[in-house]
């Protein structure tokens, strides 16, 4: 399972809209979950005025709940290329490392908030798979 930034907050914070939907998708998911330093960066930013918020984000990662399993000078020419191709949406940093660990890992799931995911594709023209609200469908 890769994890966005997205459900990370809405874990975190109880105020989110999807708190109780993040909340219900972790209770069938085994950790660890897999992201990247980009959506920990974003989380922690999102979340540095909740009193133990950036604290809590670091705590998974020290109890191993969530990985950073993403080298991104390893893959920063792939980056920089998913980021020019989806441009106009815009795509950013945090998104474009989720696709291209989908297509390192090709059998895993991206739980995220974000619709963009729908329109991205893996490999130039493969669907995601995603876990992602109902409400978050245009």
């Amino acid at each position: 399972m890769l994890l966005d930034t997205g459900p990370l907050v809405s874990l975190v914070n109880r105020r989110e809209a999807c708190h109780n939907w993040a909340i219900e998708q972790l209770e069938d998911i085994k950790p660890p979950l897999l992201t990247c330093e980009a959506v920990i960066t974003e989380a922690c930013f999102l979340l540095h005025r909740l009193y133990r918020g950036e604290k809590q984000v670091l705590s998974f990662i020290r109890s191993e709940v969530i990985c950073l399993d993403f080298n991104l000078e390893e893959e920063i020419v792939t980056i920089d290329e998913l980021m020019q191709r989806y441009q106009s949406v815009p795509m950013s940093l945090a998104d474009a490392c989720l696709v291209r660990m989908a297509e390192l890992n090709p059998a895993s799931e991206i739980l995220t908030l974000d619709s963009d995911f729908l329109i991205y594709r893996k490999f130039r023209n493969s669907p995601i798979s995603l876990i992602i609200p109902e409400s978050s469908h245009p």
